[in-house]
């Protein structure tokens, strides 16, 4: 394929991606706010509702409100009442526009990564329409939710350019943008740890560079490239002390006094394999997930079972299905913020919590179906339907 028939190739599935996912999400301007969160977060916050305004800029740097520092969402609030006032309509096409960027840059980002067409399409079609990230897009309190993780894949992209062209800009950009995302919401804590990841596959960071090389020298360029991300945990830890201590101090955390910590790593656990059922059949979603007060034991260990089983089939297929390692520890570490070990709130779980980390089940279903499907009679046929179906029925439910 020449470079300029590539080229309208990615705007042309750039243009369906767009158009796909607004088609669906365009109804929320026509949804109220909630006396959910959403009073809190705009209608009766006077900080918010006035606008923007030098001592409202203050404020946001300044405020654990919410039990969360996280000022660049604040602005964002206030830049939507210094445009739309306080009618919902723009609130929500603003959460829409956001989550529709983010769409894209996934799918440019996993083209850049991978030169898979298809394969980037689909993921970014069901991060865009699956149903458990309804309520971060739907949902204007969740302005946090779809900007930290449009600063999350624009960090990866500016990565990705360091890596691949060496510019220390593209280093200064992808930190950058991560502080932004830290400061939208500091469920980003865990990206340097990603990027760890995106450096065996698909960047392919820890191969040896050439025959012979032994293992000191492959531990050496290994652990070189954890220095390289130290200050992006140095920045991810500084967020999630100011994050513990805006949610002690709020009380949002009051609920670890109440809850045994047992309970707490049995919920964990069975949330664990919970967000993977719903991943696969969403139903029975809800607002609200109550936190239980007894969970069996059976459940508890089975749900154990599950996750070491599943672990131990990726690291085995790992070697030569390298994004099973990826997608699998995408999506259990990016949880672990809000699989609820430090319990906030009086959820068990939150559809909202998958936004980020249901990225890496999606990476490991477009590439891993492809090649559990190779030899297939009519593969590629095969393929074209069960994507569509996914797609179609996601884009249905949501």
């Amino acid at each position: 394929m020449g470079k300029r028939s590539r080229t309208g190739t990615v705007a042309l599935f750039s243009s369906i991606l767009i158009v796909i996912t607004l088609a669906v999400y365009m109804q929320a301007g026509n949804h109220q706010f909630l006396n959910y969160d959403d009073d809190a977060y705009v209608t009766i916050n006077p900080h918010v509702a006035s606008g923007i305004t030098g001592r409202n800029i203050m404020w946001a740097f300044t405020s654990i409100e919410a039990s969360n520092w996280h000022p660049i969402t604040w602005l964002s609030h206030m830049a939507d009442v210094q445009f739309y006032g306080l009618n919902p309509r723009g609130h929500h096409l603003t959460n829409v526009a956001i989550h529709t960027a983010s769409a894209l840059l996934l799918f440019l980002l996993l083209l850049r990564l991978t030169a898979c067409l298809w394969q980037s399409f689909f993921v970014a079609a069901l991060f865009a329409l699956h149903p458990l990230h309804v309520e971060s897009v739907a949902w204007v309190a969740e302005r946090k939710d779809v900007l930290s993780a449009f600063f999350w894949f624009l960090t990866l992209f500016f990565y990705y350019e360091y890596v691949a062209k060496r510019k220390t800009s593209s280093y200064i950009l992808a930190l950058f943008s991560f502080v932004l995302g830290l400061m939208s919401k500091p469920m980003l804590v865990t990206l340097p740890i990603v990027m760890l990841l995106m450096d065996f596959w698909p960047l392919g960071r820890y191969r040896h560079e050439q025959r012979g090389e032994d293992l000191r020298e492959h531990l050496g360029r290994s652990i070189a490239l954890i220095i390289e991300k130290i200050p992006f945990f140095v920045c991810s830890l500084f967020s999630g002390l100011i994050t513990i201590y805006a949610q002690r101090t709020t009380g949002a955390m009051s609920s670890l006094d109440l809850v045994p910590l047992w309970l707490r790593i049995k919920n964990a656990l069975l949330a664990y394999v919970s967000y993977i059922g719903k991943t696969v059949w969403p139903q029975d979603l809800a607002v609200l997930y109550p936190f239980p007060h007894s969970i069996p034991l059976w459940q508890a260990v089975g749900s154990l079972f599950v996750l070491i089983f599943l672990s131990a089939s990726v690291f085995r297929a790992g070697r030569r299905h390298p994004y099973l390692v990826t997608g699998w520890f995408w999506f259990l570490i990016t949880l672990v913020p809000v699989v609820g070990i430090i319990q906030v709130g009086s959820q068990s779980m939150a559809d909202r919590y998958t936004y980020i980390p249901l990225t890496g089940l999606f990476i490991m279903a477009a590439w891993g179906v492809p090649d559990l499907t190779r030899g297939l009679r009519h593969r590629r046929v095969l393929l074209a339907v069960l994507a569509g179906a996914a797609i179609i029925v996601s884009a249905a439910l949501t």
